[in-house]
């Protein structure tokens, strides 16, 4: 079956196909946090992104080995005490752990993850950590294993491109928030558009490359989804000096944040 046949007409790639592609790649970063990967990870990477220092310095090279984050959404607005905090496909836990510092006993953060050695790796972590206001549940975007309402705070960092139906998962994001309560998201936005032949090539999605939007098409997304006060933060060179360097030049690939409300 070519990758767009019986597909909705709005989608480039079959979703499942592009869900085991992604749990393949980024169990390899699970797995093996120090291989070869076309972005940067771990410490190195938080730094680079500007995540607290002193919250960084505190936790253990384990819980950040693979983190694989596009830009930080913590910088979008403070989270304050006591919030509960959803993080889009949490990964190793690195957000998670920064997250539950920032909301302190009072507060709570559940993490959605698919690939199973991801869920491994944050669970272990958070265990050795003896984090207790943490909890890390396995599950796809579009179906979040949350009830309504939930969430005080819905981040995300580089998955969102990662995902064929960015819809409908901005739909759940909607639904897994309280009325009030804020999304903010970091991804990366396309300056140069990508031809629909890229478009349909999984590598390039699992590249962080072809499921990119432009900025404005993300406010669209965002705005479509019923959030409003959409604010866009300023770019981040998140693939500088990275082997995937020359590839994310050519679609001028840049780490943004983005954040909304819920009306």
């Amino acid at each position: 079956m070519s990758p767009t046949q019986d597909l909705d007409p709005h989608l480039t790639v079959d979703p499942e196909a592009l869900r085991a592609d992604v749990r393949e790649k980024y169990g390899e970063v699970a797995t093996n946090p120090g291989g070869a990967f076309h972005f940067h990870t771990g410490r190195l990477l938080a730094g680079r992104l500007g995540y607290p220092a002193d919250i960084v310095a505190a936790l253990p090279d384990e819980a950040m080995a693979s983190f694989a984050g596009v830009d930080n959404p913590f910088s979008a607005a403070p989270i304050p005490e006591g919030s509960r905090v959803l993080d889009l496909g949490s990964g190793g836990g690195f957000d998670c752990f920064v997250a539950s510092r920032i909301v302190g006993d009072a507060g709570r953060v559940i993490g959605v993850d698919m690939t199973p050695a991801m869920l491994e790796r944050s669970r272990r972590v958070a265990a050795e950590l003896g984090v207790s206001n943490v909890e890390f549940r396995e599950g796809i975007l579009e179906e979040l294993p949350v009830e309504d309402g939930w969430a005080d705070v819905i981040i995300s960092n580089g998955v969102l491109n990662l995902v064929a139906d960015k819809a409908r998962v901005l739909a759940e994001a909607y639904r897994a928030l309280r009325s009030g309560g804020v999304l903010q998201f970091a991804d990366i936005a396309v300056g140069r558009e990508v031809p629909y032949e890229a478009k349909c090539d999984i590598e390039l999605w699992t590249d962080c490359i072809a499921g990119g939007q432009a900025i404005d098409q993300w406010c669209d997304l965002v705005a479509e989804a019923g959030f409003t006060s959409i604010s866009v933060g300023l770019p981040t060179d998140t693939f500088g000096e990275a082997p995937g360097e020359s590839r994310a030049r050519s679609f001028e690939v840049f780490g943004h944040t983005f954040r909304a409300r819920k009306p």
